[in-house]
């Protein structure tokens, strides 16, 4: 979808600023351009269709929805299926979170996206397929959804809509308000410009977070070597399994750019559990989307998130460990 962006990016640091495609600052640079571009117009682009669809169907209509549908935890699956069938990596996941809390979805559905959207994709399948064979990419994904599931149910039953940013609770009490005026006496290019001024603002209001986050991810992508991580990970020992995902946590990469890295961990003996916990914690959080949400969630909302992400991810690695 993105490929010529990437082409972008290497022409600009390539060829004009004239860095090493081999250097470490060359791989950062690169990263940072096409990363950053990729999130603020997926940004855009997602708040821009939301915004159209609430000029259609209004918040309180679907939170109203929602409220009466008994749908007995299936929307958590359907959300965290949504979110296995959506190539984004952890960064590019956050647009669409913003655009899901702005349409009213409620939070606990609209975080089994987000835990699910950077784990599981069809690249990293289809070359999961390739390197690990069918029962190890079946319970891949099958516990990529899982997870989502579960942790946006739990997370849905902590009621931690509070928790939300200022930011986002004034989006949200202006589309409650402005609601009424955009109703059905208005065309489409009558709603266009308000549409677009407020796609246009939120893309603003998160830039600075953007380009923080995505400037720390490109740090850890250029700079930390991939054999760091063997030294430690491959023992067997219990421990290495929590290690593996709290060392996993404050880097970046997508599922497709990480599996040749978890081959590459196996291959030096680390356990396949190990390095598929390694690999969810690597793609499913980060700080650089920690970052991102700050703008969307308090700190403490972040933290609990995290942390419930994290102790779902080991728990997994030890299932795959006994299984595979």
């Amino acid at each position: 979808m993105f490929d010529w962006l990437q082409h972008f990016a290497d022409w600009l640091i390539y060829s004009v600023f004239k860095v090493g495609a081999e250097s470490h600052l060359g791989t950062a640079l690169n990263f940072f351009v096409y990363d950053t571009l990729k999130i603020l117009i997926l940004l855009f682009f997602v708040v821009f269709i939301m915004g159209i669809v609430n000029a259609y169907f209004p918040v309180e209509r679907l939170k109203e929805y929602l409220n009466k549908k008994k749908l007995y935890g299936l929307e958590y699956f359907f959300s965290s299926v949504f979110g296995a069938i959506t190539p984004f990596c952890s960064c590019s996941s956050v647009p669409l979170f913003i655009g899901f809390v702005q349409g009213g979805i409620p939070l606990g559905v609209t975080f089994s996206f987000l835990i699910t959207s950077p784990l599981v994709n069809e690249v990293a399948v289809a070359m999961f397929l390739g390197m690990f064979g069918v029962k190890a990419t079946l319970i891949y994904a099958f516990s990529g959804i899982v997870l989502g599931t579960i942790g946006g149910w739990l997370l849905g039953k902590f009621n931690l809509e509070p928790l939300l940013s200022d930011w986002v609770k004034k989006i949200l009490d202006n589309k409650m308000q402005h609601g009424q005026y955009e109703g059905v006496n208005q065309t489409f290019y009558q709603r266009l410009p308000e549409i677009s001024r407020g796609a246009w603002d939120i893309v603003k209001g998160v830039l600075l977070y953007v380009v923080i986050g995505i400037a720390i991810g490109a740090a850890m992508h250029g700079y930390v070597p991939e054999n760091f991580f063997n030294t430690y990970l491959g023992g067997g020992q219990w421990w290495t399994v929590p290690l593996a995902v709290i060392v996993a946590v404050p880097m970046y990469a997508n599922a497709a750019g990480i599996v040749p890295i978890v081959q590459v961990f196996v291959a030096k003996g680390v356990p396949l559990g190990t390095a598929i916990a390694f690999m969810m914690a690597t793609v499913g959080l980060s700080i650089p989307e920690a970052t991102l949400l700050k703008k969307v969630m308090s700190l403490k909302l972040i933290a609990i998130f995290f942390g419930i992400v994290t102790l779902c991810t080991i728990l997994s690695g030890y299932l795959f460990n006994l299984i595979l």
